[in-house]
């Protein structure tokens, strides 16, 4: 059983830069690969990242790519989402997620544990 805890959430201007963090329970955080996902209001959740268990690949979608930064410290127990040059568009609640299948997914049914969110408001 892994859980998980968001944070760094806020509100921040165009253009500006947030950092969150997930904070995972768990022996076997190092086993898992790592998502975020995130949610707009009256929309679907959406695939932002991922990250491998071991780190070296991530993956990132389209509408973030060049702007957010995802990594992990196996050793804290602890991935991070780094976003910059953020738009009001990227105002959404920010979810970690964790699959114990490495398969690389962008699909919310690979992941099987999930955090609370931690909500991002851009201002324009």
């Amino acid at each position: 059983q892994v859980q998980l805890v968001e944070s760094g959430g806020g509100l921040v201007q165009a253009g500006g830069s947030l950092r969150l963090s997930c904070a995972a329970s768990g022996r076997t955080f190092s086993s898992y690969d790592m998502g975020w996902f995130r949610q707009a209001p009256g929309k679907e959740r959406e695939f932002v990242t991922r990250i491998a268990f071991f780190g070296a690949r991530t993956y990132y979608a389209d509408s973030v790519k060049g702007r957010f930064t995802i990594s992990r410290d196996n050793a804290k127990k602890t991935v991070y989402l780094q976003m910059n040059s953020l738009k009001p568009e990227d105002t959404a609640v920010y979810y970690c997620a964790a699959a114990k299948a490495s398969i690389g997914s962008a699909f919310q049914r690979d992941y099987d544990y999930w955090g609370q969110g931690t909500q991002v408001t851009v201002s324009s």
